[in-house]
């Protein structure tokens, strides 16, 4: 706003046009990404309420909630929470290591990628789970078992990923190693490594979630606790609220597992930048 005088001319910011800092909640990414889901919530309660949807097949919310604090209250939650991370973790370790070595070996040497990749193009089609069996043959239905195919299911997600990464890395610095007479190993741990880490990161992300889908099925099969076994226990015996917590916690596993990966991926890799590499 600008205001004369005889004397002066003043300038003056017009308050009207500087939202204040509720306007810019309201308008904030974070806000609709909060908003949205209760929203969702919010309908999903009045539509149970009123009798538009059958409560035996979609609980409220809030009876949901009820169900979930009274497992958190008994302890038991926390039990299959705990088995079930501890299955997805080392599945998911004993998939990544060689998914990751094997990416930058085959990146790397276009000879071994040619004789060894249509193996691997051959059984990444075939569903992951319907595997379980066989393993359950080699491994029995005690713990290696899962361990196994969630090895299994995020070892073709990371390997590809890895793959992808080394074959995208430009090749003067390829060049620049082997005119600085690199060894192998050098080129694999001073070149491969880091221009495939972004590549790594997002198979390593596609392969927690693969995980998790997998183990929720595994648990169905020779054990007595995990979140799996909670939601299979549940859809047999008809107690849907608690089928419906089960999955709600396999949700939040989720979504720890990525918020932890993206703070895990800016500290090891700072030079990466949201949306590029």
């Amino acid at each position: 706003m600008i205001i004369t005088s005889s004397n002066s001319v003043r300038i003056i910011a017009d308050a009207r046009k500087t939202p204040n800092p509720f306007e810019r909640a309201l308008h904030s990414e974070l806000f609709v990404a909060i908003a949205s889901p209760l929203l969702i919530l919010l309908v999903w309660e009045i539509v149970v309420r009123v009798h538009l949807l059958d409560a035996r097949f979609f609980p409220a919310p809030s009876s949901v909630i009820e169900e979930l604090l009274l497992l958190v209250q008994s302890g038991q939650l926390f039990v299959d929470i705990g088995w079930t991370l501890l299955r997805v973790v080392i599945g998911t370790l004993l998939g990544t290591i060689p998914g990751v070595i094997l990416g930058i070996v085959l990146g790397l040497s276009p000879m071994v990628r040619a004789f060894v990749q249509p193996a691997i193009s051959a059984l990444y089609p075939v569903p992951k789970i319907a595997l379980f069996p066989l393993v359950m043959l080699m491994f029995g239905i005690g713990e290696a078992s899962k361990w196994a195919i969630v090895a299994v299911a995020v070892f073709f997600q990371v390997f590809y990923s890895t793959l992808a990464g080394v074959v995208n890395i430009d090749r003067i610095y390829l060049d620049v190693a082997s005119n600085f007479k690199a060894s192998r190993w050098q080129t694999f741990y001073t070149v491969a490594v880091p221009g495939a880490l972004p590549f790594i990161f997002t198979g390593f992300q596609l392969g927690i979630g693969m995980a998790l889908i997998v183990v929720v099925i595994a648990e169905n099969f020779g054990t007595q606790v995990g979140v799996g076994f909670l939601i299979w226990r549940s859809w047999q015996i008809f107690e849907v609220r608690d089928m419906y917590v089960g999955l709600i916690v396999v949700a939040l596993m989720g979504y720890c597992f990525q918020l932890l990966l993206q703070r895990l991926q800016k500290a090891i890799i700072p030079w990466k930048k949201d949306g590029g590499t």
